[in-house]
């Protein structure tokens, strides 16, 4: 188990001897993260991390538990000395505070009304060398179980000519995650597991690919959960357990049905907002006249 050190934070090859100057921000990122996961006593159960390639282009493909995962993900790179582009949500980049830092660390904005400008920009990253994380669940997964994919992440492999590297993340929803307050109890564990990588076969469709490291991400999800060295403290503590692990977890269906239900609701105050801005344009507009 690793747990960062003091040290971690200000240690001078922690990016290896050579760096790029405009990389300063995401690598200040990395050194407050560590602060962060020093606070809190994180303890980290890393495997895997020699299969992150020293040079050119992959796409980490991993599961979604928590709104934490990208930074775990990233410390997984950190052996290899690479710095991890992260695919998000568009609207992360408009947000007063993050947004300046997500840009600045180079990540990929992902418009899903215009999917295809973050699908570009993720091949040309690829193609020019950079790792690239994807969550192919495009979502938090509730029932801590892997969803169904989308297929972006093996189009982009196969369009770039990279490999998958197939993760999984467990432990940092206990931290923080959807429905569930956050909690920042010290000494919580978090396991990342990487798993060998998937080089697409001459014509392989994305849909086979997808399959592939879908079977890889399941068993590595499987094995972080069953090697996990913490267990719940009592039956009101059983939440962040899949059912078929005896937690009480959302089943796959009815996390599915959350999710549905959530993006309604984000519909049905998306248009009330526009209603809104609308009637108070209209209304400075009269006031005006």
């Amino acid at each position: 188990m690793y747990t960062a050190s003091w040290r971690d934070v200000v240690r001078g090859d922690l990016f290896g001897r050579s760096t790029d100057p405009r990389d300063r921000p995401y690598r200040f990122v990395i050194r407050l993260a560590l602060v962060v996961f020093r606070l809190l006593g994180l303890r980290f159960d890393v495997r895997g991390a020699e299969h992150v390639p020293a040079s050119g282009g992959a796409v980490i493909c991993s599961n979604h538990v928590s709104y934490l995962d990208f930074t775990f993900l990233g410390l997984a790179a950190l052996p290899q000395h690479r710095l991890v582009r992260f695919m998000a949500k568009a609207s992360v980049f408009g947000h007063w505070f993050a947004g300046p830092f997500m840009r600045a660390m180079q990540h990929i904005p992902v418009d899903r009304k215009a999917g295809a400008a973050a699908f570009d920009a993720a091949v040309r990253a690829l193609k020019d060398g950079q790792l690239v994380g994807v969550f192919p669940e495009a979502t938090i997964s509730q029932s801590f179980t892997v969803k169904s994919l989308k297929a972006g992440a093996a189009r982009m492999a196969i369009d770039a000519g990279v490999p998958v590297i197939p993760a999984a993340v467990w432990g940092g929803h206990r931290v923080a995650t959807k429905k569930h307050p956050v909690d920042l109890t010290r000494g919580r564990a978090v396991t990342v597991l990487l798993g060998e990588p998937i080089t697409p076969e001459p014509g392989e469709r994305p849909a086979a690919l997808l399959a592939r490291t879908r079977t890889v991400m399941e068993a590595l999800l499987d094995e972080a959960q069953r090697t996990y060295p913490q267990q719940p403290a009592g039956p009101e503590d059983l939440w962040w357990l899949p059912v078929h692990l005896g937690g009480t977890a959302p089943t796959l269906e009815e996390a599915d049905a959350r999710d549905r239900a959530d993006a309604a609701g984000h519909r049905t105050r998306a248009r009330t907002s526009r209603r809104a801005r609308l009637r108070a344009r209209l209304g400075r507009a009269r006031r005006r006249g």
